[in-house]
């Protein structure tokens, strides 16, 4: 599906590794062994403007063009500069963006009306074609998009009036119209992004997109300034100025915003919660996500490849010791890979039989054992993946290694340089020596579809290779499928096959984590900050 490199759910796999956060739920929520926390749906609106705010990101982007945007740091700078034709919103859901009205004559076309007078921040106006070029530059094999997975169905982009586009896919796609509001639905000045060629999206060369903030200072190594842009079509910026300040050490980052060096930063992780909670210098938020940590399946051949061993796996493993160790004692364990929060606008109770029809989150020891024995795989080998990327990595490897061991199985972990761990996630040879690995993931739209469409058959991120023509029967019918109730029953079918496959073992989910210091408010909780402008909201407190 892409080029042998990072695909942008999973790529960040690493990066997540240490950015271990609480799990997620609807409301103030607890589980057994593990603290509470609650959900805010937002944070205080500004009293006024601010000159300029500082934010702590883990990690200096290694570019800002979109077609690569595949991690946070890239995003969450992205989100506020460039823009795309839909827009996802603080709640998960989506609105116009660039286009004022999307229309959908029939399965396969998108008709998109774009929206007029918006001035790029070099000066020229967006076009219906620097929206074809835009997209069209995923299309490109040389350039080797990684949003190949949202584009790859596209059959032709068009401009079909003076202010429309027009996209045909090569099948109906439910999922099309959300992912045009991620960096796949991205438009850039078509001039600009020509000009610069290779420069484009780097230090040396720069960005000319429509949002409400423009590129400013890249000090390498350093920090990105944006700057605020007067001549933005929508909301005007509260802020003047954002500094994003990179600090890869988690207690220097930390120590930054006790100190008010930063004024703020997502992705706390729980070693820095009492830290911060206790410093008085301002409030940690938990919000919506669509991320979960999970146990991925790589090799079918071996002892993982009968289902009784995975399911004694999914039996024996101690998730609530994980959570308490692994992620900070907070959260909730999981019973499938998809994440609650991303069964938007899908009725309440389609989303509890979902999830009500699956296998109990809980130990069973003895039914384990007696799995393997029925399996004859007693004394197995079982290979684990472990890495020092972070303790949610080596702590779930160990966790699968003690419970395999209780079970009868020969668990062994193979430890990855963090350099080569992401290669799992992108080259087949890289999973050749593993069984098992940790799996942390983040969805980039809001229907749990996305994650379970990936099992289908020769899917890029179908790590396991399972095939099973009914599964790509029924991903095909559900990505058919238009309307969101009727296609969240397709999707809990696929949810019950998969985790009666234990495809991938799932382990936990969490929240967003922010930090906001006492000088500014106003910033989403949500993981909308990938895609939404998030720091234009953000304004002085007092």
């Amino acid at each position: 599906m892409r080029r042998p490199s990072k695909p942008h759910y999973v790529a960040a796999a690493a990066a997540l590794s240490l950015l271990l956060a609480a799990c997620s739920g609807t409301t103030a929520t607890s589980t057994p062994g593990a603290g509470a926390y609650t959900l805010s749906a937002s944070t205080p609106l500004p009293k006024g403007d601010i000159a300029s705010f500082t934010w702590g990101l883990y990690a200096e982007p290694p570019g800002l063009d979109y077609i690569y945007a595949f991690d946070y740091p890239q995003n969450m700078i992205l989100s506020n500069v460039c823009e795309s034709l839909m827009r996802w919103t603080p709640q998960l859901t989506m609105e116009p963006g660039l286009a004022t009205q999307m229309e959908n004559p029939d399965p396969q076309t998108f008709v998109y009306t774009i929206r007029p007078g918006v001035k790029f921040h070099g000066g020229g106006e967006m076009t219906a074609d620097d929206v074809v070029y835009s997209i069209r530059r995923h299309l490109d094999p040389a350039l080797g998009s990684y949003w190949n997975k949202a584009v790859g169905n596209v059959d032709s982009v068009t401009k079909t009036g003076a202010m429309q586009v027009t996209v045909k896919l090569k099948r109906p796609d439910a999922l099309f119209p959300q992912w045009m509001a991620t960096s796949a639905g991205t438009v850039v000045s078509a001039k600009a992004a020509k000009a610069m060629g290779k420069k484009f999206g780097t230090a040396d060369g720069g960005l000319d997109c429509t949002g409400p903030f423009k590129l400013g200072t890249w000090t390498k190594g350093q920090s990105i300034d944006v700057d605020r842009f007067d001549g933005y079509w929508g909301k005007r910026a509260k802020a003047g100025k954002v500094t994003f300040r990179f600090i890869p050490d988690i207690a220097a980052r930390t120590t930054a915003m006790v100190t008010g060096e930063t004024d703020g930063g997502y992705l706390i992780t729980p070693d820095s919660y009492a830290r911060l909670e206790s410093s008085g210098k301002g409030k940690l938020y938990f919000g919506k996500s669509l991320t979960t940590v999970n146990l991925g399946v790589t090799n079918l051949k071996g002892a993982v490849g009968d289902v009784r061993v995975r399911k004694a796996l999914m039996l024996a493993l101690d998730r609530q010791g994980f959570l308490k160790t692994g992620l900070g004692g907070l959260g909730s364990v999981s019973a499938a890979p998809a994440s609650r929060d991303a069964w938007q606008g899908v009725p309440k109770a389609t989303v509890d039989a979902a999830y009500n029809g699956l296998a109990p989150a809980t130990r069973d020891l003895a039914q384990a054992k007696q799995l393997v024995q029925q399996a004859g795989a007693t004394g197995k080998k079982v290979v684990v993946a472990t890495s020092p990327i972070g303790p949610d990595v080596s702590l779930l490897a160990t966790a699968v290694q003690a419970a395999g061991t209780e079970i009868g199985l020969n668990v062994e972990l193979k430890t990855i340089a963090p350099d080569a761990y992401t290669a799992l996630f992108s080259d087949p040879k890289a999973r050749e020596a593993v069984d098992l690995f940790p799996n942390t993931y983040y969805l980039s739209v809001t229907d749990p579809l996305a994650n379970y469409s990936l099992f289908r058959t020769g899917d890029f991120e179908n790590y396991t290779g399972f095939s099973d023509p009914a599964y790509d029967k029924l991903v095909d019918q559900a990505l058919a499928e238009y309307d969101p109730a009727k296609r969240a029953v397709l999707t809990a079918q696929l949810q019950k096959l998969e985790t009666d496959q234990a495809l991938w073992i799932p382990v936990a989910e969490w929240p967003t984590t922010m930090f906001l210091n006492n000088r500014i408010t106003g910033a989403p909780t949500s993981i909308s900050y990938m895609y939404y402008p998030w720091a234009a909201d953000v304004g002085a407190a007092g």
